[in-house]
């Protein structure tokens, strides 16, 4: 795992979101600890992990995009519009992550 820079942040507007997103997903990750601790049906718990998975799977792809979106922009900002359509390909594909 990188390195953070903590002299210069980086944070996009999007990233209050994911934050929220993973704590929900976080508290609900511990109470399927205590449904598995109380033996509670396997079925029900994999129903809440499948949940848990895909709040995460989705802060994930938010934070994916977002970073496409910005953090790729200044490079791509020098490129004829032309030369942009592989980049605009990469964003929509990365819609299916």
């Amino acid at each position: 795992m990188s390195e953070l820079n903590h002299d210069h942040p980086h944070v996009h507007q999007s990233h209050q979101a994911i934050i929220k997103r993973l704590k929900r997903a976080d508290g609900h990750l511990r109470s399927i600890i205590l449904m598995i601790e109380e033996g509670r049906d396997c079925v029900d718990i994999a129903q809440q992990l499948h949940a848990v998975e895909k709040a995460v799977c989705q802060a994930k792809r938010t934070l994916i995009q977002d970073h496409i979106d910005h953090c790729l922009e200044d490079t791509v900002s020098a490129l004829d519009r032309g030369e942009r359509a592989p980049l605009e390909a990469f964003k929509q594909i990365t819609k299916y992550l």
